[in-house]
């Protein structure tokens, strides 16, 4: 009689987090691995076979999980994109240490979450932005310089992995609209939305479970390279706030910075100030690739993706999509 080889493995880091439990609620549905998440985090409701490890990704426990190679897939959104973070680096150095462990125990594929935001919106941009673009997105926003480094990192990895028969994935989505606690969703929930008087820049949102499911197919064995996801259409920024149905709040530009970095300066918000540069310059990315190799088709209307934002029906969707 054979031995019953033991069921292969799919590490989620950043499980914690909104995002990071949606991911895993899908990937465990799959029903093909078993599910390991990596958070220092105290987690509830995850399905009672997701096993949670409650360390630091830069601890060794953490890389121990790689040793048993038994790991099929390490899907990274442990990314910290909270600009109130003290911690800087160490988004940088904990993805450092996952894709030397990747290498060292060969894991077949890596897939890093990173964010359109990367770019950054410029007054100079191409209409749409292919992956080739340069990152610019930390100029004017210091404090997404972690995620530009670990973007940039990952894709200096890229061709040593691939030396090494590991596949690497990154994601590059548009601004992500549901129970997520990013600055896009964040300025939806204003219950009086400010706008800045004389810009209606156009945008792409994508709602958090068509992510999900571009990385469920950026599973894929031999799938590999750095894809924009873009959601089901760019509109002008009017159009997704009257789409939440709340009032507008114009306010010349000088005045809603300053306004903007009293509340963030006092948390009475949690939106930044320089993210104020999304509702004045375009940004706009060209998703054809993911939409020709990945298969990738967003499933979610804008509407949907705009009313995710409360959150309400989320987790029961995302239930229902398996």
């Amino acid at each position: 009689m054979g031995i019953e080889q033991e069921t292969k493995q799919i590490v989620i880091t950043g499980i914690g987090g909104r995002f990071g439990r949606l991911v895993a609620q899908r990937l465990h549905r799959l029903g093909e691995y078993e599910v390991v998440g990596i958070d220092r985090r105290r987690i509830s409701g995850l399905p009672k076979d997701v096993r949670h490890l409650q360390v630091d990704l830069r601890s060794k426990r953490a890389q121990d999980v790689f040793r048993t190679g038994r790991v099929a897939a390490a899907v990274h959104v442990g990314l910290r994109h909270n600009p109130r973070a003290v911690d800087h680096g160490s988004s940088v150095v904990g993805t450092q240490r996952l894709l030397e462990c990747c290498r060292e125990y060969k894991v077949p594929k890596v897939i890093v979450l990173s964010s359109a935001d990367v770019y950054g919106p410029r007054p100079d941009n191409q209409q749409f932005l292919t992956e080739e673009a340069p990152l610019l997105g930390a100029i004017q926003f210091p404090e997404i310089h972690d995620l530009v480094e670990v973007d940039m990192l990952t894709t200096s990895f890229f061709w040593r992995a691939e030396r090494s028969g590991i596949r690497i994935v990154i994601l590059r989505p548009v601004h992500i609209l549901g129970s997520v606690h990013n600055a896009a969703s964040n300025y939806l929930r204003f219950n009086r939305i400010p706008v800045l008087m004389g810009f209606d820049p156009m945008i792409q949102v994508i709602h958090e479970l068509d992510v999900v499911e571009a990385i469920v197919l950026a599973l894929k064995p031999k799938l590999h390279g750095v894809f924009n996801i873009t959601g089901p259409t760019e509109v002008p920024l009017s159009v997704v706030i009257r789409e939440t149905g709340k009032p507008v709040l114009p306010l010349p530009p000088a005045v809603f910075k300053l306004a903007m970095q009293a509340a963030w300066k006092l948390r009475l918000s949690s939106f930044p100030a320089p993210e104020l540069e999304q509702l004045r310059f375009v940004a706009m990315v060209d998703g054809s690739r993911a939409r020709k190799t990945l298969g990738f088709r967003p499933r979610y209307s804008l509407r949907e993706a705009v009313r995710a934002v409360d959150g309400v029906e989320v987790e029961r969707r995302a239930a229902l999509d398996a």
